[in-house]
């Protein structure tokens, strides 16, 4: 979790239910004695709560997934990999079959909302400020806002980064990551947590493999070798190579939660 980037500038806590303290009962034992000043084990505190508070809110949102037997997807990246692009398309083509609600992570405007919107889908957008990432207590408003019926499919769009979202639950069924052919093929070295918390990776844009210094295969090695379990999908929103894949992956994830609920 990053300590320096700004994610704590988020702060809910003055408006946390008061069946919520508890969260914070194990945080009055600081010992001051195990660096200088204290400051270390402040910090490690200050991350511990910060976490504790967001599981819970997690557990909510994911108890609401379940009770109403809705897929939720956390759609992670490094900005500009395309994550809307792919949503749009992928709401086009599935909003005919299936109910699809959608959150909007960005640290201002509503540019992608609006585009989530004009495909005729209900979307919320959550501006986070300095945040570099969702987190589920405010997942858990916007979907006051959305009015989740049973079985929609939701889509969570974070913000744009590779870091802080592998750390912050939201709820969700899934982390899907995305990363494009434009960004080097070893991502998934450098940074290791968001690969090995994603379900799914969807290479993107490849399209432009001809225009671009990118090793798929070298890609698709290191991914595996940080997360073995990871299912791999290369796709184009473009040229719409890959993308009967996706949905086909959705249509299986959708599928399997029926059975398993």
């Amino acid at each position: 979790m990053c300590t320096v980037c700004g994610c704590h500038a988020i702060d809910h806590d003055h408006d946390h239910d008061h069946d919520h303290d508890h969260d914070h009962d194990h945080d009055h034992d600081h010992d001051h004695d195990r660096t200088e000043g204290g400051h270390h084990h402040r910090l490690i505190n200050l991350e511990k709560n910060i976490l504790d508070s967001n599981n819970h809110y997690a557990r909510h949102n994911r108890a609401l997934f379940n009770k109403k037997n809705i897929l939720a997807l956390n759609l992670v990246s490094s900005p500009g990999a395309g994550k809307t692009t792919l949503l749009v398309n992928t709401l086009e083509k599935l909003k005919s079959s299936c109910a699809i609600k959608v959150i909007e992570g960005d640290q201002q405007t509503s540019f992608d909302a609006e585009k989530i919107r004009a495909t005729g889908v209900p979307a919320v957008q959550i501006n986070t400020g300095k945040g570099c990432h969702l987190e589920a207590h405010g997942v858990g408003h916007a979907l006051e806002e959305l009015h989740l019926a049973q079985h929609d499919l939701l889509f969570i769009e974070n913000v744009g980064n590779l870091v802080c979202p592998a750390e912050f639950d939201l709820g969700e069924q899934n982390k899907v990551l995305i990363l494009s052919v434009t960004e080097g093929e070893d991502k998934a070295l450098k940074y290791p947590h968001i690969f090995h918390a994603a379900s799914l990776l969807l290479i993107s844009k490849i399209d432009l493999l001809p225009y671009v210094d990118f090793d798929l295969q070298q890609c698709i090695h290191y991914a595996r070798q940080v997360n073995p379990a990871i299912e791999i999908l290369p796709l184009s929103s473009k040229t719409g190579e890959g993308m009967v894949a996706w949905f086909a992956w959705l249509e299986r994830a959708r599928q399997n939660l029926v059975r398993v609920v």
